[in-house]
């Protein structure tokens, strides 16, 4: 890919006004600088969960189903207790007396429901690879050979794998449930059938969409210990979320909160995967308890293929009706989507359904909508939460939908999308939905769009090309994002999962910023962006500011990293305790010299006259005073120089993000192979804090997004074993396949923060399945073949072009 391929950002004049303060208080804000932690990776100072060692650590591994359902009859561990090095052999039930069970729901979810879910099945297991015994001993090598000693005698019983038979209930996995509806949702807009009814036009197309899953370069892992005397709990664990994953060790585990801390060192990535809570680690840390003593655990891939969350397994039907002029009136939706055998806890496996129904139609105008959603219980491992939840669903299923009416019509996609995405001036806006929209620019991001690619000069060449017997496609996808989200995505429904991020700042008698917050860093430059933001709000420079993220014990209370929120909800508590750290500075300064703090600023590491810029004094030696003399202070004065100030955006439910993404495909007929050969985002994520920083969010978005469409498929077969659950046989994107990707922005602030910054982490993957989905089709439409299964494989395009018989 080339890095180096991007547009000028267009900034919405009235906004950026509105947000000035922010934008021009530094010189650092709005810059590309590089991560702040990357020389330490690159030197391979990282600490990742594996190279944690602490004094008398044991290593866990787990038995683990090899069905995707079956009763257990018996389970023989004898064998594997006399193993050398074996400290513990635990079954399900003997777990139990030390974790309770859980139940992954929520209150705004009206009627969903779940079965209790243990850390260690104690009857049944519902899916391949559900542990059924864990072992403990002096080495992860001695825990796996006795693993090897353990029999299972099994009932085998009838696995649900089809989300159709599923949703049927000839056979039901939890009986006591009563159906395998996890969660139903329908609403329907007033006048909907008159207005479908009326139309002169009415598109329907289904679409299917294949399980995937995150495929992180550092596996889950944990590592749990539990100290009696104290009766504490310190957990090093690569989540996305320390504090609820605090609040979870606490609540399950019988142990204080306060007396639980969690610590989130160095992440290999997460896209999502490590924002849940899972039995083995729910299991390590109950272990770590009974044994008293560390317990860690480290998911090998196999096990990662396993048993990390999957996610976007839906067949959809979209229906779309217009006017002949190509005006949209309305979409209607029927949504399914298995989830396997439970909700996932906390936030539960009805939100990514739930997010395509509120997100689908999203970037048009039109007064029309019902949707239907299924969310059923099958016998495959979990789906829950990934990157961009729900959105390369909704996005794929209404930019497809919406070429097939412009083709229908004889229009060009462009211009049918100029035609009816919402007006850059029409917001506040309220989707019929019921999402409320409060600043997009659809147009603005269109126009530089189709500029930058030079639209009309690629029609023109694919008409040539097609002459010759070349298969050229152009694919449209214009995309939402759902950011900053506030209490009204967990908290109303009864989660203990932080809506608010917060941020302490403290200048040390060396003059340094200490940055203390909420959100963790998980390989998307958080930490750099949050030195920007305080070293701009403060004064100083760069090299003067260190970040601390990821330890319970020491950052503020705060919900973490999920969502597109770390720098648009923790990025403003930084800029909040910034300014009142300047404000304490200024006050100190002041006082040392007896002058108005109103005549004083910091700049650069200095305390300076806020007119001329003369130095008055150096922050070293500001801190020496503050600390070490306040003696020579006004008596009566008490220094501050630690600041601690949250964020909760609630003026809207999330803070949307836009933008329209482009891709240019060649399609062999004569393989099925897809070439990509460019790809363009033009996207608004408010504030641009850190242009490189962005881009990069942006790009990895893409090829995940791209990896989806063309590569990504968990392949289950009737019984619900995991056909190609390792690296060999998986496909992932590889750079080498990648296209050259452009990334330009508009700029269009939030005014529910002084920062104005929104979330640009998965607008890249919520919008490329869509873009190559569509390019594919349109290259294809010469042959008369429209396809509508991801991924798009060589296979499935032979089949639809007739060289392959199904």
């Amino acid at each position: 890919m080339n890095a180096r391929s991007e547009l000028p950002v267009v900034a919405d004049d009235d906004t950026r006004l509105a947000n000035a303060d922010a934008a021009a208080a530094g010189r650092f804000i709005g810059q590309s600088l590089p991560r702040t932690g990357a020389r330490k990776l690159l030197q391979g100072r990282g600490s990742y969960l594996d190279d944690i060692r602490v004094p008398r650590l044991a290593h866990v591994v787990f038995v683990r189903s090899p069905h995707a359902h079956a009763r257990i009859l018996a389970l023989r561990l004898d064998a594997a207790r006399a193993c050398a090095g074996v400290i513990a052999v635990v079954d399900g039930r003997a777990l139990a007396a030390y974790c309770t069970p859980w139940v992954g729901v929520l209150g705004h979810l009206k009627g969903i429901k779940s079965a209790e879910q243990h850390a260690i099945a104690i009857d049944r297991a519902c899916s391949q690879g559900e542990a059924v015994a864990a072992i403990v001993a002096e080495t992860r090598r001695q825990a796996e050979d006795a693993a090897d000693q353990v029999s299972v005698d099994w009932d085998v019983l009838p696995a649900v794998t089809d989300m159709r038979a599923a949703l049927e209930g000839s056979v039901v996995i939890h009986p006591q449930l009563g159906d395998n509806v996890c969660f139903h949702r329908e609403l329907v807009t007033e006048g909907f059938d008159e207005a479908f009814a009326g139309a002169d036009l009415v598109v329907e197309k289904t679409y299917d969409f294949a399980r995937h899953t995150g495929v992180t370069n550092e596996p889950r892992g944990i590592l749990a210990d539990y100290n009696p005397a104290e009766h504490t709990l310190t957990v090093y664990q690569g989540t996305q979320a320390p504090h609820m994953m605090q609040d979870i060790f606490s609540r399950h585990l019988g142990i204080p909160e306060s007396n639980v801390r969690v610590i989130c060192k160095d992440v290999g990535g997460s896209f999502g995967i490590k924002v849940h809570v899972y039995p083995d680690e729910m299991a390590t840390a109950a272990l770590s308890v009974m044994l008293r003593r560390p317990v860690k655990f480290v998911a090998d891939r196999m096990e990662s293929f396993l048993t990390d969350i999957h996610a976007r397994e839906h067949t959809a039907t979209v229906r779309l009706a217009c006017t002949k002029a190509g005006d949209i009136i309305g979409f209607d939706l029927d949504d399914l989507t298995g989830i396997g055998p439970y909700s996932v806890y906390p936030r539960t496996s009805g939100i990514e359904g739930n997010q395509v129904v509120n997100l689908t139609g999203g970037p048009y105008r039109h007064s029309h909508y019902r949707a239907k959603l299924d969310v059923v219980f099958t016998n495959k491992n979990v789906t829950c939460q990934y990157r961009a939840v729900g959105h390369p669903i909704a996005m794929a299923l209404t930019e497809g939908i919406v070429d097939e009416a412009a083709r229908a019509l004889g229009m060009d996609p462009a211009q049918f999308r100029r035609r009816n995405l919402i007006a850059d001036d029409a917001y506040p806006y309220t989707f019929p939905s019921g999402v409320k929209f409060e600043k997009l620019s659809h147009h603005q991001c269109l126009d530089k769009l189709l500029a930058a690619m030079d639209y009309e000069g690629l029609r023109a060449e694919q008409q040539r090309l097609r002459a010759q017997g070349v298969y050229r496609g152009i694919g449209l996808a214009a995309m939402i994002e759902v950011t900053n989200p506030s209490p009204a995505f967990y908290g109303v429904g009864g989660a203990r999962i932080s809506a608010q991020d917060g941020a302490t700042l403290r200048l040390d008698p060396a003059g340094m910023v200490t940055v203390l917050v909420s959100v963790t860093e998980q390989g998307q430059g958080t930490e750099a962006v949050f030195a920007q933001v305080a070293a701009t709000a403060v004064g100083v420079s760069m090299d003067r500011v260190r970040v601390v993220t990821g330890d319970t014990a020491v950052t503020p209370y705060g919900g973490g990293t999920w969502a597109s929120r770390g720098a648009g909800i923790g990025g403003e508590a930084v800029l909040q305790a910034g300014k009142a750290l300047k404000s304490n500075i200024l006050e100190v300064a002041a006082a040392i010299l007896s002058l108005d703090a109103d005549l004083l600023d910091v700049r650069d590491n200095r305390v300076v006259d806020a007119l001329t810029g003369r130095e008055r004094m150096g922050l070293a030696e500001l801190g020496r005073v503050a600390y070490f003399r306040p003696d020579t202070l006004p008596m009566g004065f008490q220094s501050e120089l630690t600041v601690t100030r949250h964020y909760t955006p609630r003026e809207y439910g999330f803070t949307f993000t836009n933008g329209i993404q482009a891709s240019l495909v060649e399609v062999d007929v004569q393989t099925g192979f897809v070439r990509l050969l460019k790809h363009w985002c033009v996207e608004d994520c408010g504030t641009v804090l850190n242009p490189m920083l962005v881009d990069e969010q942006i790009r990895g978005g893409i090829v995940q997004g791209i990896g989806a469409a063309l590569y990504e498929e968990c392949l289950y077969d009737e019984a619900g074993q995991l056909r190609n659950g390792s690296m060999a046989e998986y496909l992932v994107p590889m750079a080498a396949e990648m296209p050259d990707i452009v990334v330009g922005h508009v700029e269009t602030p939030t005014r529910s923060s002084e920062l104005g910054a929104k979330g640009a982490g998965e607008a890249g993957t919520a919008g490329a399945p869509a873009a190559v989905m569509n390019a594919i089709n349109d290259a294809l439409a010469p042959l008369g073949v429209n396809l509508s299964a991801q991924p798009f494989t060589p296979q499935r395009i032979l089949r639809a072009l007739g060289a392959l018989d199904t």
